[in-house]
């Protein structure tokens, strides 16, 4: 089960991808970074948004893209 700070990123991204794109995207970047969706932190927060920025830019472009790592990046 996914942590308070994983189901806030999903929140987020939920309105930009889509509910099913935004849960696929919480696992698959926590996995990058050698976490799961029930272990990552506000430190990861960064990476995460990082490689958001890179993945989704190819579903919505690159404004939406970047605008959703910055929502990402200000939950912490």
């Amino acid at each position: 089960m996914p942590n308070v700070l994983a189901e806030r990123i999903e929140e987020t991204l939920r309105p930009i991808v889509g509910t099913v794109l935004a849960s696929v995207s919480v696992d698959l970047e926590s996995r990058r970074i050698g976490k799961t969706p029930d272990t990552i932190t506000r430190m990861d927060l960064e990476d995460i948004a990082s490689n958001l920025t890179t993945q989704l830019r190819l579903v919505v472009g690159n404004d939406l893209a970047s605008a959703a790592a910055q929502k990402v990046r200000e939950l912490g």
